[in-house]
């Protein structure tokens, strides 16, 4: 099935694309926008949430910092990101990021293209065991990183 965007204005509300709202990792996504070529959704972390380094084969992925920073880890380097500034993290490099402010953090994220994302973000939606979000994640085209040994 083909996805095309539509024309027009999403509001700056609570609800996104199909009023949706989801809970991944703790951090809080509203889907902003749909369409085979890009996905995009306002992210809210809290303190002390993170998504843990993992890789996109298929896809770029952007972050746009609205409030806060945040600490990225982008192929082995250590970089942060506050207002205003940009995170490209293209595909096929491992990235990770990271609320260690102690301050809500929110940013506008966006992938190029689509492929798997949205339908990952709803089967992982409430997810409470990490497992299990790796297991589907690798299912969706998003392949979570073994932690450093210690």
């Amino acid at each position: 099935m083909t996805m095309k965007m539509a024309p027009g204005i999403t509001e700056a509300t609570a609800s996104g694309v199909e009023n949706i709202t989801w809970n991944i990792l703790g951090q809080t996504y509203v889907p902003k926008q749909l369409s085979d070529n890009s996905l995009s959704w306002h992210a809210t972390f809290p303190p002390g949430t993170f998504v843990p380094p993992h890789v996109h084969p298929t896809q770029d992925e952007f972050v746009y910092m609205l409030e806060g920073t945040l600490d990225f880890w982008l192929d082995g380097k250590e970089l942060q990101a506050g207002a205003g500034a940009l995170a490209r993290l293209p595909m096929g490099i491992p990235h990770g990021i990271f609320n260690k402010s102690g301050r809500i953090v929110t940013c506008l994220f966006w992938v190029s293209p689509t492929r798997k994302l949205f339908d990952l973000f709803q089967k992982i939606h409430n997810v409470p065991d990490p497992n299990e979000v790796v297991r589907l994640a690798a299912l969706h085209e998003v392949d979570f990183l073994p932690p450093p040994s210690a």
